[in-house]
């Protein structure tokens, strides 16, 4: 605001002074044209009375210092020349803070925490009044630390990178709560990298080297009482097959004796005295026996007649 001044200044002053001229060795003041010239100056007040306010941002108005009711919008605003314009942005910003912090078993850890913010844009003005412009280094920065090392506090160190999901979500939650009271919105937040001692990441390895080995011999104990149980089932159901070929080779001897039997029953059932003469007729080669025996006993045949 001090230009405006110093621009009404320099105009009044050139106004005067181009109105001197020597006159006789006398030095007179009087109103001419070329003091117009002067008011040219006053060109730099008319230029303050306009301000240009970015896109994705809101203007605020002050005079003097008071902050006034009306906001600028986006685009050029006219104001009063006296008047100052602070832009407050409300985009999407994005702020990382790097943190030392302890875990619930006091250990050290380094992380580095992303925000995603914005303010609320219809309360630029209620911000800049109760915070001002600097509201990041004035609220949003402590309560971040804040935030981060109280939910860190709550994890053992072993458990911060398994639920890495699960502390960031608390933080966040934690975090919307706490700048929603001071009209700033939390979009998205994220725990970038946690770095540990070397002493406690040495500790840890050794830890999961001796698991992993506690494991494999666990696993390998558990394949070889597999492999004997496998094995022994294995016996009992080659037995059991050996036990059942038996049987069934023995039901298939029994069976085929039966059959046999039952076919030979039929057989001698079916044989009659027909039967046999009909076969003894069969194979007779139609000569006539030399002795015949009867009930009169032995008759010698001679000449197809009996003797």
């Amino acid at each position: 605001m001090s230009w405006i001044f110093l621009a009404i200044a320099v105009t009044v002053i050139l106004f005067i002074a181009l109105g001197y001229e020597r006159d006789a060795q006398v030095l007179r003041w009087r109103g001419k044209r070329k003091q117009l010239i002067s008011l040219f100056g006053l060109l730099l007040v008319v230029f303050g009375c306009f301000s240009s306010v970015p896109t994705g941002h809101t203007g605020i108005v002050t005079t003097f210092g008071k902050v006034e009711q009306n906001t600028f919008e986006a685009g050029v605003n006219f104001k009063s020349p006296v008047q100052k314009v602070i832009l407050m942005d409300n985009r999407n910003q994005k702020a990382t803070v790097n943190l030392v912090c302890f875990s619930s078993d006091i250990q050290e850890v380094s992380i580095v925490y992303s925000l995603n913010y914005q303010i609320r844009k219809e309360n630029a003005q209620d911000i800049y009044r109760t915070i001002g412009s600097n509201y990041f280094d004035t609220v949003i920065s402590p309560r971040i630390q804040e935030s981060v090392k109280v939910i860190v506090a709550k994890y053992k160190a072993e458990t911060l990178v398994s639920e890495r999901s699960k502390l960031s979500a608390e933080i966040q939650a934690n975090l919307t709560e706490t700048l929603s009271k001071f009209n700033i919105e939390v979009i998205s937040t994220s725990v970038e990298d946690m770095d540990f001692t070397e002493a406690f990441t040495t500790a840890v390895e050794a830890k999961q080297v001796a698991e992993q080995n506690k494991l494999k011999a666990i696993t390998e104990q558990e394949q070889k009482v597999l492999e004997a149980e496998a094995a022994a089932k294995q016996k009992v159901i080659a037995a059991q097959a050996d036990a059942e070929t038996a049987k069934i080779a023995a039901d298939a001897g029994r069976y085929a004796k039966e059959q046999e039997a039952e076919g030979n029953r039929k057989l001698q059932e079916s044989i009659t005295d027909e039967l046999i003469r009909y076969k003894q007729a069969e194979r007779w080669d139609g000569k006539l026996p030399e002795i015949y025996g009867g009930d009169d006993g032995v008759l010698p045949i001679i000449d197809n007649r009996i003797q």
